[in-house]
């Protein structure tokens, strides 16, 4: 594997989203061959080359195009003469066809809690194409039985299951308990997490309770505002069913906004 795909895979295993320029076709002179690529985060080259110079510097920006629309195309460039050579290794015109890829990780809902509520969760976000993954140490509860859907159960407690669960920005965390400690104990260990999103279950009052104990403990003001609590989209919902909609419409709300920042 290329030095440029293994920074790739490296990249979106950590979460990123990056996008990969190949040459696809050339004709007449051109800075490099068919195959050759380059990586492009948000802020620019990662790795790779497909030439250098003014050709390079405009594919980067169409790639950064491409980034914001999440969507890779096509592109061709002609080298006129003065063009090519100002760039490296191009002595006279050609023809240069680029494919951008943007290369994105998997989404994934990780639950806590293997209450009702995640069954109905853990349903919708297969649904909607999330990887999901459940956690709670109840073994009872924390089942292929009760959780078809999901990609991976942990039966293990908060402590032990994040030693070894990757959280990343592609990470939407919902709160999903046996009871409000519980919430409070999950909630401190993965605030700081860097996660999309991070929503929990609750009446404003009980919220209010676990946010205040967790002041003291000294997560921030402004780092408990980014929680979504109560979680989930204000449609009076009251079921486990519906209740399930809320939190996956709220989550669907995220995920789109995040996409065109």
């Amino acid at each position: 594997m290329s030095e440029t795909l293994k920074e790739a895979l490296e990249r979106i295993t950590k979460g990123e989203t990056v996008a990969l320029a190949t040459i696809v076709e050339t004709k007449g002179s051109t800075p490099r061959e068919v195959g050759a690529k380059m990586l492009v985060g948000k802020d620019g080259l990662i790795v790779g080359t497909i030439g250098g110079g003014i050709t390079e510097a405009k594919v980067i920006e169409e790639v950064k195009q491409s980034l914001k629309e999440g969507k890779g195309k096509l592109i061709t460039y002609h080298l006129t003469k003065e063009q090519a050579a100002l760039d490296e290794g191009a002595i006279c015109g050609g023809d240069m066809k680029i494919f951008i890829d943007v290369l994105q990780p998997k989404e994934e809902v990780l639950i806590f809690g293997a209450g009702h509520i995640a069954i109905c969760v853990s349903r919708l976000a297969k649904m909607v194409g999330f990887k999901v993954t459940v956690v709670d140490s109840r073994r009872e509860f924390a089942n292929q039985d009760r959780f078809p859907d999901a990609d991976e159960i942990i039966a293990e407690d908060t402590e032990k299951a994040l030693t070894h669960l990757k959280i990343t920005p592609s990470t939407y965390i919902i709160v999903l308990t046996r009871g409000h400690l519980k919430d409070e104990e999950v909630l401190g260990s993965v605030i700081k997490s860097g996660a999309a999103y991070i929503g929990m279950i609750g009446s404003r009052k009980k919220n209010s309770t676990v946010f205040q104990h967790l002041e003291e403990q000294g997560i921030s003001a402004q780092e408990l505002k980014e929680v979504h609590a109560p979680i989930g989209v204000d449609i009076g919902a009251q079921t486990p069913e519906e209740i399930a909609v809320s939190i996956m419409a709220e989550i669907i709300q995220v995920r789109k906004q995040k996409e065109i920042q």
